[in-house]
């Protein structure tokens, strides 16, 4: 079951042949408990039959090589309370293994250089590098679900440093752009 597209950002307008799928869902929810839950959905589909190594049979089209769900827990300052990994879909027995790695994530904060940290505790052999993978969109996900608090937060009078840190962290808040002109004008500084 081949899929052909036509990429219409292409000049070209060239016809394309889907050959491999990768989704991820990424997905942000408040627990009763006062917690947050952020949970990441990565499945990788080739879009014909495909021979695993060590496999004895094809996988069939569409049939996924990985399927696999990572939820992990925070609290409202970001500090992981707790992280669980679960796959349906591997292309090897042994990556199941992987799901108990995680361990070495809880209590780290999501903050500058958490990338760092998980490719330095999770990378290599460590654990499996599709759920290491995960964790960043996933970290960038739960500033996305806090984004209503912390826009509030920022606004307080006595969180100078808050706006102080937004500036130059990223390109809408450059310095000399407008957003930081009408937000902060005493932070704003002109090319």
């Amino acid at each position: 079951m081949t899929a052909t597209v036509t990429d219409t950002a292409n000049p070209e307008n060239q016809d394309l042949e889907l050959l491999h799928n990768r989704q991820i869902d990424l997905r942000f929810y408040r627990r009763k408990d006062g917690l947050y839950e952020i949970v990441g959905h990565l499945t990788d589909k080739k879009t014909y039959p495909f021979r695993l190594q060590l496999a004895d049979k094809d996988l069939a089209a569409g049939e996924p090589v990985h399927d696999m769900e990572l939820r992990m827990v925070v609290d409202d300052n970001l500090t992981v309370h707790d992280i669980k990994a679960t796959m349906n879909a591997t292309p090897f027995g042994i990556c199941l293994e992987a799901q108990s790695t995680l361990a070495p994530i809880k209590g780290l904060r999501i903050a500058a250089g958490w990338n760092k940290k998980v490719r330095d505790l999770l990378g290599g052999a460590a654990s499996c590098s599709h759920l290491m993978e995960l964790l960043g969109p996933m970290a960038t996900t739960a500033l996305q679900g806090l984004a209503p608090k912390r826009i509030k937060e920022i606004e307080q009078p006595e969180n100078e440093h808050l706006r102080q840190a937004k500036v130059n962290s990223c390109y809408a808040y450059g310095e000399s752009r407008t957003v930081v002109a009408r937000l902060w004008p005493h932070l704003h500084k002109s090319k």
